[in-house]
């Protein structure tokens, strides 16, 4: 179903006052939360829209792959719309993408989830099923710290690091190279990966949409960062 009131790019009060701005397109692709992400950057001023196609990912600025749901689903609503090519392609030419929450494990090669299913094989890596017999209960519900394994303009302002996660599966630290791991979080005992950054590709486990003004600050900070880059090539 088209969510139409979604679909025109949204242009938030007052940004017509703005000299600079960057067109962030929210890649629709059946998984759900695109309402809440796309609330979250009308209310700090950045221009958006949801995109589900792959002329609209390439006229996009920057990318933001938002999701809930699971693994096999998710890459099965990527390929159904064509969006897997033209996303990876964008990506290697160097555009900006945030991943959140199953946004994130898609960025990888694959998952105990979805056995046998390829991720976007962006980074090397494999999410797997909490324990239920070491950590009681799962989903992993609620909130819960990052700690920040890189200093990074990502955290700049943030008077903490509590982020709301809600989750089944994770990226083991073993699963991760350490120079893509941003920052680690810890449920009932398991270390797991909870953001990673490469050059140009930004995701987090936790949904910064749902994490209050803490999320927001690092959502606005993400947004700075691409106009900072954006604007350095020009």
């Amino acid at each position: 179903m088209k969510r139409g009131w979604m679909k025109r790019r949204s242009r938030p009060r007052g940004s017509w006052r703005r000299e600079k701005t960057i067109k962030f397109g929210i890649i629709d692709y059946g998984a759900g939360n695109l309402g809440n992400v796309h609330r979250a950057l009308n209310g700090l001023g950045v221009e958006n829209s949801v995109v589900d196609s792959a002329i609209e990912i390439k006229d996009a600025q920057a990318l933001i792959l938002p999701g809930v749901g699971s693994f096999a689903a998710g890459m099965e609503g990527l390929e159904k719309r064509d969006l897997v090519e033209p996303l990876c392609s964008e990506l290697k030419k160097g555009k900006h993408l945030l991943g959140i929450c199953l946004g994130m494990q898609l960025l990888f090669e694959s998952s105990e989830e979805a056995e046998g299913i390829a991720g976007l094989e962006l980074l090397p890596g494999k999410s797997k099923l909490f324990p239920v017999e070491t950590v009681a209960k799962v989903p992993h519900m609620g909130w819960n710290d990052l700690k920040f394994e890189k200093n990074t303009g990502l955290i700049s302002g943030l008077e903490n690091f509590y982020f709301y996660f809600v989750h089944s599966y994770y990226l083991p630290i073993s699963s991760v190279i350490k120079q893509h791991r941003l920052a680690v979080s810890r449920y009932r005992g398991i270390e797991f990966v909870s953001a990673v950054k490469k050059d140009n590709i930004t995701a987090l486990q936790p949904h910064p949409e749902k994490s209050g003004s803490i999320g927001l600050k690092f959502l606005r900070n993400f947004v700075e960062e691409v106009k900072n880059e954006s604007y350095s090539r020009r």
